[in-house]
């Protein structure tokens, strides 16, 4: 009954958006990608794949950017074509996926305005999904305490601005701990509404929302070690949901090196892969900044690779809504992968070409 209830409202939209994923490159079109000896041949390759001739138009040569942007571009038309036909509460949730992107994008503004520079050079750097249609009005402030009232008035973040942050917290020192309080409070709204749904997509969300929360947790830490940020205000930013919470995320806030943050992690089995063969170990600390920045570079790409599985499992279940968080998840992987491809092309370090995470 839940099926059929499901299909009703929302089947045509999931048969296309498992539609899009099995357009997704498979392992003999990432081989293929990377035997390429020019950014013309890695033009042509895609050609045959579902990506078909969408760089047919651009003019030569082709740049690694041209090729990202346009990419991106190809996964937003998809994903407005899944808005617009949407009905709720499938499309309160496609509207929550949208406000990460808005977070990162009025923090530009932020910084831009920050700055004094020309904020509406700064629109056409915004990721297109978190675009609304308010946005212009942001760029006619000329300060930031101009920008947060409008963003109070004007952005779905309202709510988040006004829970956790005060014109008086806009400034370069703050920009980052801005992004992360905004986040937290984002992603703590995003699975309490996954939540309310129930059934299916309370499960598969939770699962991946959770990972996100702990990953972004963990970050916090491992960034802020070393810094001015005192540990009261880093516990702060950690959000409240997750496998670390609340003994993990209580450790993570008393950490002072990169060991102690691997031993928060010990709690939860599958974190535990994470610093295996990482180098971000017992003895990491004492191998100097280097050593340090090539542990964290080699955590992140393990995160990744976690995100990916997690939204391939989300696919093991039907009649759901996390099949379009993840597909749109996945689809950013791949372009990172195809952008990653296309720069050791470009910039010949065919040594470093297979340094990506696959999606199939």
């Amino acid at each position: 009954m839940e099926g059929l209830f499901f299909n009703v409202s929302s089947g045509y939209l999931e048969g296309i958006v498992r539609g899009y994923k099995s357009g997704l490159l498979t392992q003999g079109n990432y081989a293929n990608l990377t035997q390429c000896e020019t950014l013309d041949d890695f033009r042509m390759q895609l050609s045959s794949t579902d990506y078909g001739n969408f760089l047919a138009n651009e003019p030569l040569p082709i740049t690694t950017s041209t090729i990202a942007d346009k990419a991106t571009q190809l996964l937003v038309d998809q994903f407005n074509y899944l808005r617009a036909n949407a009905v709720e509460p499938l499309r309160k949730f496609l509207d929550y996926m949208t406000y990460a992107y808005m977070i990162d994008n009025v923090v530009l503004l932020i910084t831009g305005t920050l700055h004094e520079r020309d904020t509406h050079e700064l629109l056409e750097r915004c990721h297109p999904l978190g675009v609304f249609d308010t946005m212009p009005a942001l760029c006619v402030a000329t300060n930031v305490e101009e920008l947060y009232q409008s963003v109070l008035v004007e952005t779905p973040l309202a709510p988040y601005f006004r829970e956790c942050l005060s014109a008086a917290d806009l400034d370069d020192l703050n920009i980052e701990i801005i992004r992360n309080a905004l986040y937290k409070a984002y992603l703590e709204d995003f699975h309490e509404f996954s939540q309310s749904i129930g059934g299916p997509t309370a499960d598969c969300m939770h699962e991946i929302l959770a990972f996100e929360a702990d990953r972004r947790s963990i970050n916090i830490t491992i960034n802020s070690l070393k810094t001015d940020l005192s540990k009261e205000q880093r516990a702060k930013l950690f959000p409240t949901i997750g496998r670390l919470f609340p003994e993990g995320n209580n450790q993570l806030a008393r950490a002072d090196e990169i060991d102690q943050v691997r031993q928060a992690c010990e709690s939860v089995s599958d974190y535990r892969a994470f610093f295996d063969n990482s180098g971000a170990g017992a003895n990491t600390h004492t191998n100097g900044d280097a050593d340090d920045s090539s542990a964290i570079g080699r955590l992140e790409d393990k995160f990744f690779a976690t995100e990916v599985h997690l939204n391939k499992q989300a696919f093991m279940q039907q009649f759901q809504f996390g099949v379009f968080y993840s597909y749109v998840k996945l689809k950013e992987q791949e372009i990172r992968s195809l952008t990653w491809i296309a720069e050791c092309i470009a910039q010949d370090a065919k040594d470093r070409i297979n340094d990506f995470i696959p999606t199939f």
